[in-house]
This record gives C-alpha cells, sequence and structure tokens, in this order.
C-alpha cells in the first residue's frame, strides 16, 4: 500500500526557524490549486496499479487552503482513487486557522486525522518563533477539534528552545496529554541555514539553541512518554496505543509514496523525484503540460543505507527481512557490520529486528552514518 502526499506551500506568517518550501502570499492560490489539479491528472493515471491507503495534507498551512480549494482537490483525487478507503487522511492545520465550520467541512470531505501546529503553549516561546498563534489559541484549537468530531489529533511540539526551562517542557508536554492528545510530534529546535533564525543568530539578535539542552529536554520527553503511556515509537513520534501515524510510518517502512505539489518529493521502488520548489516555475510547467522535476534512480546501496538510518530511528527498529528484500547479500553485510561494530553493544538484536537502546536515540543518524555504505 503506498500513501499520497500534497504539499500546500501558504503560510500567514514565516516562522523563524522553517526551511519548508513555503510563500506568505495568497495572490496565485487559486492559480496554484488549478496547476495541483493538473498534475493529480498527469500523476495519478502513472500509478493506476498502485493501492493507496494514505492521504496526507502538508505545508505550509493546508488551513490556508479555502473549501472551494479543498472541494476541487478532493473531486479529482475521486476521479483516480476511492478515498472512501482511505484508512487516513490527515490534514495539518494551525491553531489560528481552526474554526468549527472549517473543520465540520473537513470531516464533511473525509479527513479523520489532523496535526496541529502548536509548537509551544507559552506565548514567549511563540514569539521568538514568529508564530502567528498565541497559547490561548491554541488551547482553544485543541478544544474546538474533539468538538468537531476528531478524535484522532497529533500536535507538533519544540524542544530545545533558548529560555524553555525543563519544567516549561514539560509543562507543554502536560498540557497536550491532559487536553486529550493522542499523538505527539516533538522536534528539537534546529538553525537551518538560510533561514532567518540562522540570520538573527549570526547578528547576535537571538540565542543559538544548545544541543546539550536539547538532549537533556530529549531524555525527559522519553522518561515522560514511559510515565503517562505513550508509545514512543519513533525517535520524533509518540502516541497512544493505536493512534501511530500510518502515512508516516510508510516513509520510514521504505513504501512507496507519491508526492503532488511544489517541492512535494516521490518514491516508488527504486526510483525517486522531487517537484521544483517555486511555485510560479511549478505552476508554469503544469500549464505546458508536464511537472518539472528531478528524478534520481537509487542504487540499491542508497537504499541499505536509507533502511539503515530509518530503521534505527524507530522502536521496531531495522528489519532484516527489508534487507533480504534488497539481496541477500546486504543482510550479510548487515550481520557482519553489527558483529564487528563498537556500537553492537548498544543496538539489540530481537529475532529479525535490530533495535538501538532508547537512552541512545539522540545520536542515532550519526550511529547509523557509521554503518553506510560509503
Amino acid at each position: 500500500m503506498a500513501g499520497i502526499y500534497i504539499h500546500i506551500p501558504f503560510c500567514r506568517k514565516a516562522c523563524n526557524y522553517c526551511d519548508f518550501h513555503f510563500s506568505t502570499s495568497l495572490r496565485y492560490r487559486d492559480d496554484y490549486v488549478e496547476a495541483l489539479l493538473r498534475e493529480i491528472d498527469i500523476r495519478l493515471p502513472q500509478w493506476s496499479a498502485q493501492s493507496f491507503n494514505t492521504l496526507y495534507f502538508g505545508g505550509g498551512t493546508p488551513s490556508q487552503l479555502l473549501p472551494k480549494h479543498l472541494s476541487d482537490i478532493f473531486e479529482q483525487l475521486q476521479h483516480y482513487v476511492d478515498l472512501r478507503k482511505m484508512e487516513e487522511i490527515t490534514f495539518e492545520v494551525n491553531p489560528d486557522d481552526i474554526t468549527p465550520e472549517y473543520l465540520d467541512f473537513l470531516g464533511i470531505l473525509g479527513v479523520n486525522r489532523l496535526s496541529i501546529g502548536i509548537q509551544s503553549f507559552r506565548d514567549e516561546d511563540l514569539q521568538q518563533m514568529n508564530r502567528a498563534h498565541n497559547a490561548r489559541e491554541a488551547e482553544a484549537a485543541l478544544h474546538t477539534a474533539f468538538a468537531a468530531g476528531f478524535n484522532r489529533l497529533s500536535a507538533d511540539l519544540i524542544y530545545g528552545i533558548p529560555g524553555l526551562s525543563d519544567e516549561a517542557w514539560l509543562n507543554n508536554l502536560n498540557r497536550a496529554a491532559d487536553a486529550g492528545i493522542n499523538h505527539l510530534s516533538c522536534y528539537a529546535l534546529t538553525v537551518e541555514q538560510g533561514t532567518p533564525l540562522a540570520k538573527q543568530i549570526r547578528e547576535r539578535r537571538s540565542e543559538e539553541p544548545s544541543e546539550e539542552h536539547a538532549a537533556q529536554q530529549f531524555a525527559l520527553l522519553q522518561n515522560w512518554a514511559a510515565e503517562k503511556g505513550f508509545d514512543h515509537y519513533e525517535i520524533s513520534n509518540l502516541a497512544r496505543y493505536g493512534a501511530r501515524a500510518l502515512h508516516n510510518s510508510s516513509y520510514w517502512k521504505g513504501s512507496a509514496y507519491l508526492g503532488l505539489g511544489a517541492s512535494a518529493h516521490g518514491f516508488s521502488a527504486m526510483e525517486r523525484y522531487s517537484n521544483v520548489a517555486n511555485n510560479q516555475r511549478y505552476m508554469r510547467a503544469l500549464k505546458a503540460g508536464q511537472p518539472e522535476q528531478i528524478a534520481e534512480k537509487l542504487s540499491a546501496e542508497n537504499r541499505y543505507n536509507e533502511f539503515i538510518l530509518t530503521g534505527l530511528r524507530t522502536s521496531d527498529g531495522l528489519s532484516l527481512e527489508a534487507l533480504q528484500q534488497l539481496g541477500e547479500p546486504f543482510a550479510k553485510m548487515w550481520l557482519n557490520s553489527w558483529e564487528r561494530s563498537p556500537h553492537r553493544g548498544i543496538i539489540e538484536r530481537k529475532g529479525n529486528s535490530f533495535v538501538l537502546k532508547t537512552k541512545h536515540w539522540f545520536q542515532a543518524d550519526g550511529i547509523a552514518a557509521d554503518f553506510f555504505i560509503i
């Protein structure tokens, strides 16, 4: 089974830490949706042999689209995919966009999971990150979502923010859990090149996040999850029983996914493509009848490295069976590398899976890189 990802590159404000593709201008929103409809017509027939079970609207901020835009997108998708059979349809929303009417409309369309960009329940953090909402709106958004009948709710939270004490971080987590959230995506604040935050730090107008601070708050997150009964199933993701994100889980398992929209990525078998990360070029290309993209043929060695990277980030671990599907030599290569590795003591073998001990998760990417085929 595969997933569909749709990128909506519009935001009310530019968060100072974000390096995703987005625009704060809505001037060409109608034209963008028109181009997206054309891309659906082009790409979906090429995937006609594929079954889809998840649909994910990300961004940017998908809730910057109007109901008429969403109606057109869902109608176009329905020509090729039976959306009624989708196990999970996720829609990212920001608290300042949430109204009962908008959420009711999403429910009518078939959206059954919301991902809400809370980031923090503290006004000082939200102002520091240049978020468009405040703490009061964050709380109200959760109540509104539950009242609209959305029981599958995920909240994004950020830790490692300068000035965010350990006590305040735990309070953010508790407020989300107490509100009834059954899924959390928690990320360390990072400084990406080209972002306003990077410039502010360079000009000494903002404090640089500390890796030690982030590592400490990640450890607090792990302990908190165990105490509160959350399944910490991927480094950045925690869920109540039965509430894992199906769409995102498919990425970590190496499943195929179709990407639609400017900057969206897609993957099938041993090939990956990425659409141009420029709205004007994206729209011009679709108007001319063909998406502008970069395609990449992945070698078996590339796939091996990706399996290592994603597998060691999850509580399910790295699957030997997945490596065997690439070829028996890759499974043997992993076993030989693992047996000789200085990391063997912190990567446990559980049947045919290899699981990194959770106290080392914060260094997982670096540990995985030691096993890569260069």
